[in-house]
């Protein structure tokens, strides 16, 4: 039986990297996001069984209500992986009431919302993978981006309670934290780091490499391997983990 993974943030950078590797894997992959042009692409690229591209905005629950039910209509799905997340950077003592709901809103809630809304079929089911796409930024601190590391601390959290609760119940949930990966994501760091700073892109880009011990952004697609690992059945006693993908930037124990 073909298994159906849910992707959210499935357009591109980490999203789309994953959806392509476990399509690759033998699933049927559904991606959802708030811009249909990018999901309608990322399907394109998929060599296995297709779900569908389902427009969803994860901050708001009647959306996110809709577009699960839409993607379970094709088949229940039994891995979801809570991708969707935004970043922006601010000194604290510039970090607006707006901003920093904004970023609880976008990679906490969402996370909290889309998980909500699929989690009793896996329960019901007595089996299914639930994997959040969190940060080193979950793990460890960061300046100039607090309201960032405050969501994304959360989304750790999130993760090891649930794992918690559902492990006797033939689902697990995890946590992969990349490192500073090379996606639009960054492209918008180094951009903000050059305006900021005068430097020019590459310098900027290369400050951020420096932070992983090994001298350079990770692939996308190292962190889509990462979840693909954690929805095989091979790691069903990995539960509650938060994996740093990050060349040793960060190390767990």
């Amino acid at each position: 039986m073909t298994r159906h993974a849910l992707v959210t943030g499935g357009g591109s950078g980490i999203g789309a990297a994953t959806a392509r590797a476990l399509s690759a894997a033998g699933w049927r992959v559904s991606v959802a996001g708030r811009r249909p042009a990018p999901l309608e692409a990322t399907l394109a690229t998929l060599a296995g069984p297709r779900g569908i591209a389902a427009t969803l905005d994860v901050t708001d629950e009647a959306s996110v209500t809709a577009a699960v039910a839409a993607v379970e209509a094709v088949a229940p799905v039994d891995l979801l992986v809570n991708n969707a997340g935004a970043a922006a950077s601010a000194p604290f003592q510039r970090t607006t009431p707006a901003l920093f709901h904004e970023m609880i809103a976008v990679n906490l809630t969402g996370t909290f919302l889309v998980t909500r809304a699929i989690l009793p079929g896996m329960v019901a089911r007595g089996r299914g993978r639930v994997v959040n796409v969190a940060s080193t930024a979950g793990l460890v601190g960061y300046p100039y981006v607090s309201a960032y590391v405050a969501a994304k601390h959360g989304v750790v959290g999130l993760t090891r309670a649930l794992a918690l609760e559902v492990a006797r119940r033939g689902v697990t949930v995890n946590a992969v934290c990349p490192g500073f990966t090379d996606t639009p994501l960054i492209d918008a760091s180094v951009a903000t780091i050059a305006e900021k700073t005068g430097r020019d892109a590459d310098a900027a880009r290369a400050e951020l490499a420096r932070s992983n011990p090994q001298g350079r952004l990770v692939s996308p697609e190292e962190v889509a391997a990462t979840v693909v690992w954690l929805a095989s059945d091979a790691a069903s006693a990995i539960n509650g983990q938060a994996i740093a993908v990050a060349g040793g930037e960060v190390m767990t124990g």
